[in-house]
């Protein structure tokens, strides 16, 4: 804010002069450091709320201040009047979010790692020799079953078959069917779980 302030205290020398014809009350002429203020009060509520939504919080003063800023500076050109103050500090409001993420992308592009470029770790030695140990028991616990629970549970879980279609093709009912998985089911667990 200490920057607006500055802005602010730059263009009170240049006030209008007693004869001078004032602008219209929606114009920030240069000298005009009324309108400015009034701008900041009426409009840096809403244009804080914008960022708020847009930024992270701590950004939120330092792009209330440049939109300020840069409104005083190019209120302060000679000889140029801005029509629509409101529109013109939207107008820099949104330039300044877009240079921030157009910004913000070139540093991560600047950062980005091809993968062809990084060194990938190898296979988990560990992980793969638990992997196999949990498929050698479920196997050993497979074939313990009787053939028509085993055939019923692979129809199920790895043919991708409904319980509907397994009692048309074995003949039984579903609630058969379902007994047999219910049946399937605990002794894999309970295979699995002694180790």
């Amino acid at each position: 804010m200490r920057l607006i302030a500055d802005a602010l205290t730059s263009l009170s020398a240049a006030r209008i002069a007693e004869g001078d014809p004032l602008p219209p009350d929606d114009r920030v002429a240069a000298g005009s450091v009324l309108a400015l203020e009034d701008l900041y009060r009426t409009q840096g509520p809403g244009l804080r709320r914008y960022f708020a939504r847009r930024a992270h919080g701590q950004d939120v003063d330092d792009l209330m201040q440049e939109s300020f800023a840069r409104l005083a500076d190019a209120a302060n050109v000679p000889d140029r009047t801005i029509e629509q103050p409101e529109a013109y500090l939207n107008r820099i409001a949104t330039n300044l979010l877009r240079n921030r993420a157009r910004s913000a992308l070139q540093r991560s592009l600047a950062q980005h790692v091809p993968v062809e470029e990084e060194s990938l770790a190898g296979p988990d030695m560990t992980a793969a020799l638990e992997a196999r140990d949990l498929l050698d028991r479920l196997q050993n616990a497979l074939i313990r079953l009787k053939p028509k629970t085993r055939g019923i549970f692979l129809a199920h879980r790895v043919d991708g078959h409904s319980y509907n279609e397994i009692a048309k093709q074995t003949g039984l009912s579903v609630k058969g069917v379902e007994w047999h998985m219910t049946k399937a089911i605990a002794h894999l667990d309970r295979m699995l779980r002694s180790r």
